[in-house]
């Protein structure tokens, strides 16, 4: 897979921006990459970033209703990147803060 594949959006919430004073980022990555794709794809879509540590989870789709239907949103992977503090940060989110 192309990086631009495993790499889908960032994950912009009040508790994700609370860990970039740690030098982790959070996205939203295709379901069948793994830590590793993960990482170079990271690595590879933002120049000069060395990437410690990849946790990953699954996330449900959670159950929704609009008047008489009803149903669940998509199920979605999460991954949460840490950076090396050495190392260069990724100027997206610094425009956030």
């Amino acid at each position: 897979m192309d990086a631009r594949e495993i790499i889908i959006r960032p994950v912009i919430t009040e508790r994700s921006m609370n860990g970039i004073s740690e030098n982790k980022y959070t996205f939203c990555v295709d379901k069948r990459a793994n830590k590793i794709e993960i990482a170079k794809a990271v690595e590879e879509c933002f120049p000069g970033t060395k990437v410690v540590k990849v946790n990953t989870m699954n996330v449900r789709g959670r159950h929704r209703r609009q008047g008489a239907n009803e149903g669940y949103t998509p199920d979605w992977k999460k991954a949460i990147v840490t950076l090396d503090p050495n190392g260069k940060t990724i100027e997206f989110f610094d425009n956030m803060m």
